[in-house]
């Protein structure tokens, strides 16, 4: 899977990385905070295949998830 990161949280890992055998998101952000401990104290939002979620989400090999800084309309 493809983890693309926009905003302060290219500063901790980058603009993208790809990952193998991640079953769903809890795994994957333990994963992440194993990789780059800077991320335990980012706040960010996390997308799946372009939908924002909030819980667990299933995750399979070619999907793409992107973690966004919080942002705010105007």
């Amino acid at each position: 899977m493809n983890v693309m990161a926009f905003g302060s949280v290219t500063d901790v890992m980058g603009e993208s990385i790809q990952l193998e055998h991640i079953q769903d998101t809890d795994t994957l952000m333990l994963e992440l905070n194993k990789r780059f401990p800077a991320l335990k104290n980012s706040k960010f939002l996390v997308a799946v295949n372009k939908k924002m979620i909030n819980k667990n989400t299933r995750l399979n090999g070619n999907d793409t998830v992107a973690l966004m800084s919080p942002f705010s309309g105007g």
